[in-house]
This record gives structure tokens, sequence and C-alpha cells, in this order.
């Protein structure tokens, strides 16, 4: 296998042929209007192509038998230009449909993308995701005019093979000839074409992932001088994709060569058979006529259908990766009877036998091991350990952004408990907030990007919330208040700012419980006395887990948590630990010497006041 390539057990599905076939019927049956218009449109717009061969042929015997030509110049007229405006419709109706049916599919694609479940896209490598939901759909979504194409050039070859039997059965069989040459060459071609197409879109993934970790990892690549050995790889993947762009290439050239043999055979079985006909005075020299020239016009819509399989076998690789993820299992909704005690204010956290590793089997080495953790609904606790000791995966076990290998997570209120892995994610979301330490600025409206957590909130709110964290100054200085655009190719915003409005929407989603994994970490020394303050504010009131970077950050919590290798060593308030001289007492010994020029002062709340200062 590949080194670069995802083993296929970790891989996203990819769905069988049939079952992509079937989505892209029922997304298009979806839209039925539409869909009625452009079959409609499509069998008028191939009717008249086929009708217009059929009246050159009788054209060819009126003029033989010395009538007049006024009545069928006329009708011919009628049929082209009928043809014409039936041919343009067809195609605007036929685009429209398939940029609908793309549409959606990509709606869903992205929308299944973003709910999957974390341990499956911690298993497939986020090349793979990406590659699906930009490439793979890009790919699709271009191939609309194809779809267009082909639909009208099978609707054509349908309606040809009627024309032919209306003229002579013989001058049809003879027609039917073109088949078999067709059939053999689709025979050797399809095996083939299916696999190269999606070993190509494989590679293709495998080539994003490299190029994606080289990307996010530039600094590392940077600090360790691992330029060049990241240029070898991402060249590696890229030659393996080029590889399996030129095999497939190789073979639909072959593929094409036939053919041009296969219309050769077809016309000559076509005229010969004509020859005999019309010399037996069994058929017109029209009809003959009429034949080759419906023949002749079959060449554009047959090799529409025969050489567009390369561009179809692509967009049907393209397809079936992207039901393959339309089909990953959605969590179940969850359970009334459980959602009517899932509490909602006054919410307090119990841990019990928390383990986690990321990979199964026996040689899985856990992260977390047998975490218990008690956090009174409106107390603060605070996580502090050295890098890897597993902080990062507490608080996203806690927060419901992916289930643990063992133990459990209550939601514990004053009528009752919940499990928090019963709960969809929507229900999580409105119970336990989490922010993490890098957050994204979405591109758009200062509004639109904060609006995202409570779409329905009106302008009041969304100031009362940055009021909240601090950030309403800067906010009502930008030029465009909140209509001032942000995001990538906007208005940029610094790390400190970004979180801050991060910040924000967790205040507007308004959860009773906060998870705040070092989510001032990216702030620098001038923010973070301000971002730290942002945070105790959306703490307030709240039931509260705080991975603390900065240490100053735990002193202020109702408690503090000690994790190392896995496990809470130490549990206790900042003056219990301090006084313990364990671990947390050379943490804080070397952190505050280390940021003794910024320390603030030690707060003077009793325990459990913390949370509301």
């Amino acid at each position: 296998m590949s080194p670069t390539s995802p083993p296929a057990s970790t891989a996203l599905p990819v769905a069988a042929g049939r079952r992509s076939a079937t989505v892209l019927w029922r997304t298009a049956a979806a839209h039925p209007t539409d869909l009625a218009r452009a079959l409609a449109t499509t069998l008028l717009s191939s009717a008249g192509t086929v009708a217009l061969p059929l009246l050159l042929g009788r054209a060819v015997d009126v003029v033989r038998a010395g009538d007049s030509l006024t009545p069928l110049v006329v009708q011919l007229s009628v049929v082209a230009l009928l043809t014409a405006l039936t041919t343009a419709l067809a195609r605007r109706d036929a685009e429209r449909l398939g940029a609908t049916v793309a549409a959606d599919l990509r709606e869903r694609v992205v929308e299944r993308s973003l709910r999957m479940d974390p341990r499956v896209l911690e298993r497939a490598g986020s090349g793979d995701v990406a590659s699906r939901v930009t490439e793979d759909v890009e790919l699709f979504t271009g191939s609309v005019q194809l779809g267009s194409n082909v639909l009208t050039a099978l609707v054509t070859v349908l309606l040809s093979a009627v024309g032919f039997l209306t003229l002579d059965w013989r001058l049809a069989l003879a027609f039917c000839v073109v088949f078999p040459v067709y059939a053999g060459s689709l025979r050797w071609y399809l095996p083939k074409a299916g696999p190269l197409y999606a070993t190509e879109r494989t590679v293709a993934s495998a080539r994003s992932q490299v190029v994606l970790q080289s990307l996010h990892g530039a600094s590392t690549v940077h600090a360790y001088g691992m330029a060049d050995l990241q240029g070898d790889r991402v060249a590696v993947a890229s030659e393996r994709t080029v590889g399996a762009s030129r095999a497939a290439l190789r073979t639909f050239a072959r593929f094409s060569m036939s053919m041009n043999g296969a219309e050769a055979v077809g016309l000559s079985a076509l005229l010969f058979t004509g020859f005999w006909l019309v010399r037996g005075d069994v058929v017109t020299v029209g009809a003959v006529t009429a034949a080759a020239l419906l023949f002749h016009r079959l060449f554009g819509p047959l090799g529409t259908l025969l050489l567009s399989f390369d561009e179809v076998s692509r967009a049907a690789a393209a397809l079936n990766r992207l039901v393959g993820v339309v089909d990953l299992p959605a969590g179940p909704a969850t359970d009334p009877e459980v959602l009517a005690r899932a509490p909602r204010r006054d919410v307090g956290l119990v841990v019990r036998g928390l383990r986690h590793s990321y990979s199964d089997g026996p040689d899985a080495v856990p992260v977390l091991r047998d975490v218990d953790l008690d956090v009174p609904a409106g107390t603060s606790l605070a996580v502090v350990g050295e890098s890897g000791a597993g902080k990062t995966t507490l608080a996203a076990l806690v927060g419901g952004v992916f289930p643990p290998s063992a133990g459990t997570v209550t939601l514990q209120g004053p009528d009752g408990a919940v499990d928090l892995t019963t709960l969809d994610a929507a229900d999580v979301r409105d119970r336990v907030g989490v922010i993490a330490q890098e957050s994204h600025v979405f591109t758009g409206t200062l509004r639109e990007d904060l609006t995202l957590a409570r779409p329905d909130a009106t302008d009041e709110q969304v100031h009362a919330a940055l009021a909240v964290v601090g950030a309403d100054d800067w906010v009502a200085a930008l030029p465009d208040g909140l209509d001032t655009r942000v995001g990538p190719g906007e208005l940029p915003l610094s790390p400190a700012r970004a979180q801050q409005l991060a910040l924000a929407r967790l205040v507007l989603r308004d959860p009773p419980v906060v998870v705040l994994d070092e989510a001032t970490a990216e702030a620098g020394s001038a923010g973070a006395r301000d971002l730290e303050q942002a945070a105790l504010a959306v703490v307030r009131g709240r039931t509260a887990l705080v991975v603390a970077h900065r240490l100053s950050q735990a002193a202020v919590c109702d408690r503090i948590a000690v994790v190392a290798q896995g496990r809470v060593e130490e549990l206790g308030t900042h003056d219990e630990l301090l006084a313990r001289r364990g671990r947390y007492a050379r943490l804080w010994d070397v952190w505050s010497q280390s940021a003794q020029p910024t320390l603030p002062a030690q707060p003077t709340q009793a325990p459990g006041a913390a949370a509301e200062s």
C-alpha cells in the first residue's frame, strides 16, 4: 500500500454505483417540476433531430417523382425552427436541473461532514474529507453540462431507433450492427475505467492529505528544516496522482479509437443493406437516404454517450465518494424521555471512570485513565498539567465533542441527571458550550459571524454579548460596526479579537455549562489580561471546566485538577495545592517566575465565589 494512501480500514466509505444512482434519482425527483420540464423539452428536441433526416429522405422521393417541394420545405422550416428552440430550452432546463441536484448534494455532503463523528474524522484524516468536500464536489458540479448533453444524446438515440423502424426493419437491423462493436469496446473499457478513476481520486485524496499536513505544520517544518523532506513527500504524492491520471487517459485513448471503427462499420452496413433493398424495389432511395442521414446525425449523440465515458467515469467516481459521506450514519436523535429530564439550568458535571484512547485494539494506548471529577453547578474547575497530559482530551470528552472509550459524563440538575452521550449534537450544544484554543472567523459581516450561535439574536443582544467579553468598544470603532466584513480576504482580526468573538458567540448561545480549552492561549502578552477577564465574564454564573494555559486563570477558579499521564494527580483549591508543595506548586513556582511582570493580584473572594467575580 502506498505510504500516502489512507488505509482501506480508515478511509471514509465509497458508495456502490447502484446506491449512487438511487441517491441521484431521488435527489432529482425531489424537484418534480424541473425534472418534468427537462424531460419534456429534451424529448421534443430529440424528436426534431430525428424528424429532419426523415423529411429530407421524403424530399428525395418527391424530387424523383417530380412533385412540388413547397409543402415539404415549409414542414422542414417549421421543424428546424422548433428543433432549434427546443434544443436551447432542453439544454437550459437540463442544466438547471443538474445545478439544483448538484447544489442539494453539495449541501448534504457539507452538512454531513460538519456533523461527522469525530472518531471517524480522526481515523480518515482531514485530507480525505477536504478532498471530498472540495475536489469531488467541484468535479461532480462541473459535470452538470455533461449530464445535460448525455441526457439529450440518450433520448436522441432511442428515438432514432424508432425512426429506423418507421423506414424499414431491415435498415433498423443494419443500424444495430454497430452496437456489438460498441459493446465489445465498452466491455473492454468499463472494467478498467472504474478502478482507474477510483484510484485517481484516492491518490488525489492522499496528495491533499500531505499538502494539508505540510501547510498546517508549516511552523514545525521551518523549525526543523524539513522543507526539503516535505517537498519530496508532496512530489511523490503528486507523481502518483499524475501517474494514475496518465493510466486512465491511456486507456480512454484506446477506447476512443475504437469508436471511429464502429461508425465506419455501421455506415457501411447501412449503405450495403440499402443498396440491396433499393435494387429489390423493397424501399425507396429516399428511405435509404433518410437512414444514412439519420445514422450520420447519430455520430454526435453516440460519440457523446461513448466518448463521455471518460468524464462520466470521473464524475461517477466523485459521486460515489460523495454519497459515501452522505450515507454516513447520523447520530440518533435524543429520546424524548431522556430530553425531558436533561437539565437546562443549575447544571453540574459528574465524571466517573473516564477512559479514552484514539485507537482500538489491544495495543491502544489510553490517553485518559479512570478520571473521576465533580463540578457542582455554578462552580469552576481548572485543569492544568504539562503538554501531553490529556487535558485537551478531557475537555473534548466533557464538552461532548466525542464520546469516551469508557466511563460517563453526566449532567446533574436539581430534577434529574442525564448521560451526555445520550443527547444528540444539538441538545449537547444547548447545554455545553466549548471554545478551543484556535477560533475561526467566518467570512461575512460581524453580525453574521456572531449570530451563527443564535440566528434570531437582535442587535441589542449581540451588543450585550460583546460588552460581556469586552469587545464592544473596538466593534463600535469599526467603520461599519456590525456590518463590517471580517474573515479571510476581509478585515483581519488579531487572535485575541477572534477569541473574543468566539466568547461572545458562547454568551449568545447561553449554555449552562462551558468548557474552555486554553481559550486565552492565543493572546499575546498585551491582550492576555483582557482575554482572561473576558473568559471570567463568560464563566460567571455557569458551571465551567477551564483548561488553563496561564496559571493566573487557574488560580481564580474554585478548584484545580492537576492532570499527569492521563490521571488526576492532585485536586483542590489554589491555596490548598500550594500548601501541599506537590506538582501544582512546582508548576506555579516556575510559571510565576516567568510571568511575574504581568501576574495579576490574587483573588480575595472565598472559594465558591470565584465564578461570580
